[in-house]
């Protein structure tokens, strides 16, 4: 086994040279391929819909699509979607958004259910919301004394999510509708 000292540890500077779609967690390059699916895509857009029409009346938050949330000199992720509270500064979120979905695949499965998922948590993002398509399924996590704990899980229902002076509703019904696994 190779030395952990002996590897390279990227920053955000080797990042911003890298051709293609890439993370950088911690120093370590993640290659974000192959692109998103068809089925990945649909699912994505029908939750940024519902989510703009859901924040319109929210003039702090706003929903943004493929990002990049530069967390550290070394941490650079690209969530599938996310909710921004407050001013960005600059061209891309430095602050840890309010709301997180991810989109799962398989061949995102272990970054997303792992790596992120403490990387969300040690961050404070307030929900993180990993989605299965393929099982039209979406489990919902939040932000409770400094890590992630389990809301529920949802296939067809509601759901409400709040913080600080933003509430909305999602209906996870309509995220299914027509897309096939």
């Amino acid at each position: 086994m190779i030395p952990p000292h002996w590897l390279p540890h990227y920053t955000i500077s080797d990042y911003r040279q890298w051709q293609g779609d890439w993370e950088l967690i911690e120093g370590i390059p993640y290659a974000m391929a192959p692109s998103p699916t068809y089925h990945h895509q649909r699912v994505a857009t029908r939750i940024l819909a519902q989510l703009e029409q859901a924040l319109s009346g929210c003039p702090h938050c706003h929903a943004v699509h493929e990002t990049d949330w530069i967390v550290a000199e070394d941490t650079v992720v690209h969530p599938d979607i996310m909710i921004l509270c407050g001013e960005v500064a600059g061209d891309y979120p430095t602050q840890a958004p309010a709301l997180i979905f991810e989109i799962l695949s398989p061949t995102s499965a272990l970054l997303d259910e792992q790596i992120k998922f403490s990387l969300y948590a040690r961050e404070g993002v307030c929900f993180y919301v990993l989605v299965y398509p393929k099982l039209r399924k979406a489990r919902i996590f939040q932000h409770t004394n400094g890590h992630f704990v389990k809301k529920r899980d949802v296939v067809m229902e509601q759901e409400v999510f709040e913080w600080d002076d933003c509430k909305f509703l999602l209906d996870f019904s309509s995220i299914w509708e027509d897309s096939k696994p």
